[in-house]
């Protein structure tokens, strides 16, 4: 299982990556092991302005329907849309092409956890 260092993690098993004044999100790798192949993923639309743990979008594998949430408040600067056609793509490359949103971040980062940290919440958690 990948863990990349320098990318901020939730419990809900989103990751955050900062890029200058944005933010790139998406699922861990873990989180797409435990849904299987992804088969559908639902975004919001550019513009919309999110607030941390709000459900912003949905995850559909042949597995199960998972909500995603927005590991910071902010507005969706855009999302990737070549996961219409491919959504396997989260699959394949969760923490490169699979990228789901970019958000401009409101202020300051909650307290999100680094790659050590999320590595024991799985350990703690039996994953």
């Amino acid at each position: 299982m990948q863990l990349p260092d320098g990318l901020h993690y939730t419990t809900d098993h989103e990751w955050l990556r900062l890029e200058g004044t944005e933010g790139v999100i998406g699922i861990t790798d873990f989180a797409q092991e435990a849904l299987g192949d992804v088969v559908f993923v639902e975004l919001p639309p550019a513009g919309m302005v999110l607030t941390a743990g709000q459900t912003f979008g949905v995850v559909e594998s042949n597995k199960s329907v998972s909500d995603l949430f927005a590991p910071v408040s902010g507005r969706v600067v855009a999302v990737n849309e070549a996961l219409a056609k491919a959504p396997e793509t989260v699959n394949s490359d969760p923490y490169g092409s699979g990228w789901l949103m970019r958000i401009r971040p409101a202020s300051g980062l909650p307290e999100l956890m680094s790659a050590s940290d999320y590595e024991a919440l799985l350990r703690a958690e039996g994953g």
